[in-house]
């Protein structure tokens, strides 16, 4: 899933948790479990991602004594707002699920 799904999937998450309350069918029910899956399956990606950038900072903070120390310093920096954002976004989206969750846990035991 790329990065600028997030917003796409956190406004089906909106849309969901503001339905009516759940006497709801089978169908919302696959919707709101598609949607976890997706969402779970983004925060992933973002977790890889924010590791990935976690181990670039490391070769660079190695590499600072190599030469070229502005321009290596420079990227360290933008790496950091890198890890900064996605570490925003993972908090965010894990907050959202666990709401979405509890939503589909709610219809999950009225469909029973």
């Amino acid at each position: 899933m790329a990065p600028e799904a997030i917003p796409a999937l956190l406004d089906e998450i909106d849309e969901l948790l503001a339905e009516p309350s759940p006497t709801e069918e089978p169908a919302t029910l696959a919707r709101l479990e598609r949607t976890l899956t997706d969402g779970y399956a983004h925060a992933l990606s973002l977790e890889a991602e924010r590791l990935r950038l976690e181990r670039r900072m490391s070769e660079l903070a190695g590499e600072l004594h190599d030469g070229n120390r502005e321009q290596k310093a420079e990227e360290l920096v933008q790496v950091s707002r890198r890890i900064s954002r996605a570490g925003d976004e993972i908090d965010h989206l894990r907050t959202t699920l666990a709401e979405l969750r509890a939503r589909a846990r709610v219809v999950r035991a009225h469909a029973s």
